[in-house]
């Protein structure tokens, strides 16, 4: 049965939109206990009406937005997929944007995002999440948090797809993966992954590590995925951030609508 509430939650509230309050999603503070004993916080934001599908969203950098509230946060509030998390809703899906789990408060490097224990913490959110509507579950992750979304399309169960945003294709030489994972995402074990996949990058990217020539690559390492597809953006506003950071093409700045119906209509696709 479709419910909003669960017994892990910590706090609410709800946002109207310019509809008024008969269209409000609901957001709220969420944190529960997954099978390896740690604290799994994330902000969940519902549509009004029953969703068609359910979202775990991934941030870049360490992941340590230190959320202390269903709309506050210590760091990441303009991150590509945190400051998108209501328009999710607002296109049918239920959204869950996940805090670093209790034992990595300080943030994720690539080596845990990309471990089983993440997938299990995934996993568990994931399971939270079909409790409370039973429908598809998906993991869209944005540069750093291309890793997680990856892993757990690896190592989770409950994933019915993956969505890869500005993803690593390139691996800094001073990261402890540099060797193991020289291409990033693309060195990991992408072979296991049959869920349909999605790559999203903008055309524009100037990061370094998350060029769009390299989308071609993933996809070639996609060999069991059910469908994949590549999708290229262009447009948006003049950055005024680093360009590996998220007001910039490679936080699809200026573009935000264009991207998230990119993905929900890829996702709705699948459903059909």
């Amino acid at each position: 049965m479709w419910s909003k509430a669960g017994p892990a939650l910590i706090s609410g509230a709800l946002l109207a939109a310019a509809t008024g309050p008969a269209h409000a999603a609901s957001a709220d503070l969420v944190s529960i206990q997954t099978p390896r004993g740690v604290q799994q916080a994330f902000i969940l934001v519902t549509p009004p009406q029953k969703p068609v599908a359910s979202v775990i969203l991934f941030a870049g950098g360490d992941g340590a937005l230190g959320l202390t509230g269903a709309s506050s946060m210590q760091w990441g509030a303009a991150n590509f997929l945190v400051r998108t998390r209501h328009m999710f809703a607002a296109r049918g899906l239920m959204a869950a944007v996940v805090d670093t789990p209790s034992d990595h408060k300080d943030g994720m490097n690539a080596v845990f995002r990309m471990s089983p224990a993440h997938a299990r913490d995934i996993e568990a959110v994931a399971v939270h999440l079909k409790k409370q509507a039973d429908v598809p579950v998906w993991l869209i992750g944005t540069s750093m948090g291309t890793f997680s979304a990856a892993g757990g399309a690896i190592g989770a169960k409950n994933v019915s797809g993956l969505v890869l945003t500005s993803t690593i294709t390139r691996a800094d030489p001073g990261w402890k993966i540099a060797r193991s994972h020289r291409d990033g995402v693309a060195s990991m074990a992408l072979p296991q992954i049959l869920v349909p996949v999605l790559i999203v990058s903008h055309s524009k990217d100037g990061c370094k590590f998350t060029p769009a020539a390299d989308a071609p690559k993933l996809k070639d390492r996609l060999t069991k995925a059910a469908r994949t597809e590549i999708e290229l953006l262009d447009g948006g506003a003049a950055p005024v951030s680093d360009p590996c950071e998220a007001k910039s093409q490679h936080g699809f700045f200026g573009i935000e609508a264009k991207a998230i119906d990119t993905i929900t209509r890829f996702i709705k696709v699948i459903l059909q």
